[in-house]
């Protein structure tokens, strides 16, 4: 999967505030937490070319909001965590993103 960039969120992320908040659950906190894994195809892109990158992030954003979902327009905690969710999993994306673009 050399043209391939695997974006991984583990829900952690997002259930940590609801775990912290609910210390009373009796359940383990890793029975609540699921992987959502994105791949980003850049096999078509010229990562050399501002266009291919350009792309390559607009691909890294549509994955980052795929595994982290989307809240209710009358969720503002959920919207909150959704945004810093994807910050975080673009931030993560970042390095492998930078080691495709110096070896294009």
């Amino acid at each position: 999967m050399k043209n391939t960039l695997k974006i991984i969120l583990a829900s952690a992320l997002i259930t940590a505030g609801a775990i912290k908040a609910g210390p009373a659950l009796a359940e383990t906190p890793s029975a609540n937490f699921e992987t959502r894994v994105s791949y980003v195809s850049t096999a078509d892109l010229d990562l050399s070319s501002q266009a291919g990158q350009r792309t390559l992030d607009l691909r890294i954003a549509k994955a980052a909001r795929e595994v982290c979902g989307k809240a209710s327009d009358a969720d503002l905690v959920g919207q909150n965590k959704a945004r810093q969710c994807r910050h975080d999993v673009i931030a993560r994306a970042s390095g492998e993103r930078d080691a495709l673009l110096a070896a294009a």
